[in-house]
């Protein structure tokens, strides 16, 4: 029975995996989803499901070709007049369906078919594991190994001549008992640290930022299922920058002027004090409508990137959404410069339709 439970939801998951898949692009740009994620889990609203299924009515209750009744006469009796005025809405039944987040960074690799990522050099801490290496004649009751203690008591038995084929019962003694052994073996592991940047001047409005939020969430669901461990640093600059909390980040508007160089410098100090070349891989991630102070403040960020944080980063990701108030000229002094440095991705966001491509700009290489 259990087995046959366990069937059904699986193939109930797969259903789901099937309807997520065929409306990607759709739960990408929309906001339902992230405002109920809990710490493994993310609650996604899609039409309800109906599993088809035979319905039985009751006995001796007639049924297809039985009975009285001559051709064209309506099933269920004479129709009657309905009650109640037509609505102009079609009727729609949501349900919420929990997804993990390895299944849903699943799903992402798949539909953007984004390749695993290789992290770059040593950047690799080690992480104490435990190996089981063998089988001793003493250990906890935890370790005991039944097989092997059942074949020693067998084997002893037949050589013994106790064993009884027509009545098979073994009986394991102390000498017998065999428990699994374990030693301690160091294992790498990759960690990685995402620093988010965003600029919140007041050229960046509620729309940009919701477009901000909705790519974060997808970027770090990827990036989650490929490291061991993930930090998260948030960033937020107009003509100053300062590190917030996620909350934060997303709902601060301010109306001063922009220098980007300011989150560049910032982000910069964080990883020299925090997060050492040899143990983690470094992904910054900057995005604003493109506007800067100046010319000489954009060399500034060019020479930053250059000399600095290009050297620790995998990769730098700097996205730039479309804004009626901004110039969007950062991006092109961006690609001008780093042309043919892999290490700089950028990425033009329009609008929530663009989120999609996007991502896929900043993930498809694998770095």
């Amino acid at each position: 029975m259990i087995l046959h439970i366990k069937q059904d939801h699986n193939r109930f998951r797969d259903i789901v995996k099937g309807k997520i898949k065929s409306n990607f692009k759709k739960y990408i740009s929309q906001g339902e989803m992230i405002g109920k994620r809990e710490k493994d889990f993310v609650s996604i609203p899609m039409p309800s499901i109906e599993i088809p299924h035979f319905q039985y009515g009751p006995k001796n209750s007639g049924g297809v070709g039985q009975g009285e009744g001559e051709p064209g006469t309506p099933l269920g009796g004479e129709p009657e007049e309905g009650a109640g005025q037509a609505g102009n809405s079609p009727g729609e039944h949501l349900v919420e369906v929990d997804l993990t987040f390895e299944e849903l960074a699943e799903i992402l690799g798949q539909e953007l078919q984004l390749p695993k990522i290789e992290p770059r050099g040593s950047k690799q801490i080690r992480a104490l594991q435990t190996k089981y290496t063998g089988l001793h004649h003493v250990g906890p009751d935890s370790l005991r190994h039944f097989k092997s203690t059942y074949r020693e008591a067998l084997k002893r038995q037949i050589a013994s001549g106790t064993y009884d084929p027509e009545a098979p019962v073994i009986v394991p003694i102390k000498k017998d008992m065999r428990y699994r052994s374990y030693k301690f073996s160091e294992k790498p592991e990759s960690n990685a640290v995402i620093i988010y940047m965003m600029d919140v001047s007041g050229s960046m409005g509620d729309e940009q930022k919701e477009i901000v939020r909705l790519e974060t969430f997808w970027i770090h669901t990827w990036l989650r299922s490929q490291y061991k461990e993930i930090d998260t640093r948030f960033i937020i600059h107009d003509a100053a920058a300062k590190e917030v909390d996620e909350e934060t980040f997303f709902r601060t508007r301010e109306s001063g002027g922009t220098l980007i160089s300011s989150a560049y410098t910032l982000a910069q100090k964080i990883i020299d004090e925090e997060y050492p070349l040899s143990e983690w891989n470094i992904y910054p991630f900057h995005f604003s409508d493109g506007d800067n102070w100046s010319g000489e403040d954009t060399r500034f960020c060019i020479e930053l990137l250059k000399e600095k944080m290009l050297k620790v980063a995998n990769v730098f990701c700097y996205g730039q959404v479309e804004s009626k108030y901004g110039s969007g000229q950062f991006i092109k002094d961006l690609e001008k410069e780093f042309t043919e440095d892999e290490r700089v991705i950028t990425s033009r966001i329009e609008s929530r339709d663009g989120i999609y491509t996007s991502i896929k700009e900043f993930l498809g290489k694998g770095k």
